[in-house]
């Protein structure tokens, strides 16, 4: 009933920026929390950055500073404003959120992950 959509991934020289987006759709009621994730060959999955429904937001250590998460609530859209990108950035993004949605006549919580994004950053 909830699909996410990611966009805005790519190739980027160290240095380099990319703002990756990802929007909610489905038969959602409201969504709590909205963040990213993202993978690297050979690791596990790791939180980088969510933010709440009330613009409440946290970051891994490694990308503070450097990335900027940002919402629009009336497009249930989640944005990551990326700089200062380095190869050690380079990984498949996931999006993720936390929603309330209709299952039939019934609200009932749901988390929901995209299908990822590929950033790799090399020169």
């Amino acid at each position: 009933q909830v699909r996410l959509v990611e966009s805005g991934g790519g190739l980027v020289q160290p240095g380099g920026s990319l703002r990756l987006s990802c929007t909610a759709s489905g038969s959602i009621s409201s969504i709590n929390t909205m963040g990213w994730y993202r993978q690297a060959p050979g690791k596990q999955r790791e939180l980088v950055a969510h933010i709440t429904n009330s613009d409440t937001t946290n970051y891994a250590d490694s990308v503070k500073g450097r990335f900027t998460i940002s919402r629009e609530k009336a497009k249930n859209t989640v944005y990551l404003q990326m700089n200062s990108l380095k190869p050690g950035d380079t990984a498949v993004y996931y999006c993720n959120a936390d929603l309330e949605v209709f299952i039939g006549s019934t609200l009932e919580r749901s988390v929901s992950w995209g299908q990822g994004t590929q950033v790799t950053v090399s020169s």
